[in-house]
This record gives C-alpha cells, structure tokens and sequence, in this order.
C-alpha cells in the first residue's frame, strides 16, 4: 500500500540542538507508528521487544541526557516499532511514578514541619512555623508587589513638568514654557521636542521679569 507524505514547510532546522529528549523521541515514532497501523501495518510486541524498551527505560530513570545522547537517529532507526512503542509507556508511567514520588515527598515534608510546630524548644517550633508559611499552598510570608499604571496625555505631563521646574527655579513666578539658566533663557518644550519648533529659544515679554535674582 502506497502512503503519500505530504511534508510541513517552513520549520527552522536548527544543528545545534545535541540531542534529542529519548521521551520525545519515541513519542514522535510511536505517532509514526500509529500512523503506519492505521495504514494496515501489524504490530506484534514480543518479549524481546519489552526487554529492550525495559532496558532503555532503566538508563533513562539513571541518567536522561547520557541515555538520550545514546539513542541517536541511527541506534534509534534499529527498533521495532514494538519496543518504542513499550518504552513510551514505560517512560509514562515513569514519569507519572516521579510526579506522585514529589508529591509523596512534599507532604512527608509538609507533616514533619506540623510536628516541629509543637516543639518544646521555641527555637524549633518557630523555625517549623517559618518554614510552613514559606509552602506556596500557604504563602503566608510571600511578598505581593501592586503596580499601578496611570495613563497620562503630552499636555498634562508638559504641565506637570512646568511645575516642577517652576518650583526649581522660582516658585512664586509663572512660566509659560522658558526657564532661564546660566542667564539664557531655555525653551523648556524646544528641548524635550514638545514645541512646533525644536529650535526655538523661548523670549520673555518682559525680560526684567528674570532677571530679580540674577542682578
């Protein structure tokens, strides 16, 4: 029977990947292998394919990466069908093992922390305490930050700005957009690029107006 591919494009080849998850791998055969059932192959497990699935699966609980290094695209073209098909549902189920292993270890934990919390020794019973307000089921000690965004138009922060530099130059005087510093007279809009013209030096009506403080 003749199956046509028809290929993805456009996925990025990427070489400097070094190797390839053994648990991805043989999920990605095993879809091929759906795929080749659906198709009419017949799939048979034998013991020999359950022993190297079982085999793989050992190395991989011992060491991911070394055993996932081992299994190239070539050693990994040299299983049947069967055995990758086993090793997925050995490695399910030993990840499914790890999983309920954490959790068993996390109340395990949880437990012996409420024991220390009736400790006699107030050092201890303390400590337990502490530490059973860090579990994130509890949170008791985590720290919650609020950010606060307020939205704000040009012409309001161009007054906002105004008053702070009125403030720091001479609170009581009005102005409309120059500040003078080192005796010129600095177009405040001009030099934030607000104004019409980022070239325009801004002149008083009244010169004498500025010139109070500076003699």
């Amino acid at each position: 029977m003749t199956i046509t591919l028809i290929p993805e494009l456009g996925v990025e080849i990427t070489p400097d990947i070094p190797y390839f998850d053994l648990r991805q791998r043989a999920e990605a055969a095993c879809r091929s292998a759906e795929m080749l059932e659906e198709n009419g192959l017949h799939i048979t497990t034998s013991d020999e394919d359950r022993e190297a699935a079982a085999i793989l699966t050992t190395a991989y609980a011992a060491n991911s990466s070394k055993a996932s290094k081992a299994v190239s695209t070539q050693r990994a073209s040299s299983l049947t069908p069967a055995s990758l098909q086993s090793l997925r549902v050995y490695l399910d189920e030993y990840g499914r093992q790890v999983v309920n292993h954490a959790v068993e270890v996390r109340h395990l934990v949880t437990n012996k922390l409420l024991e220390e919390s009736q400790n006699p020794d107030p050092r201890i019973r303390i400590r337990a305490l502490e530490l059973l307000g860090k579990v994130s089921d509890v949170g008791l000690f985590t720290e919650k930050h609020e950010v606060t965004v307020t939205h704000q138009t040009t012409e309001d922060l161009r007054h906002k700005l105004r008053e702070k530099l009125q403030k720091l130059t001479r609170p009581t005087m009005l102005v409309p957009s120059g500040v003078e510093m080192g005796g010129e007279i600095i177009d405040v809009d001009a030099e934030l690029g607000l104004s019409d013209s980022a070239d325009a030096v801004y002149e008083p009506e009244d010169p004498e107006e500025f010139n109070d403080d500076n003699g």
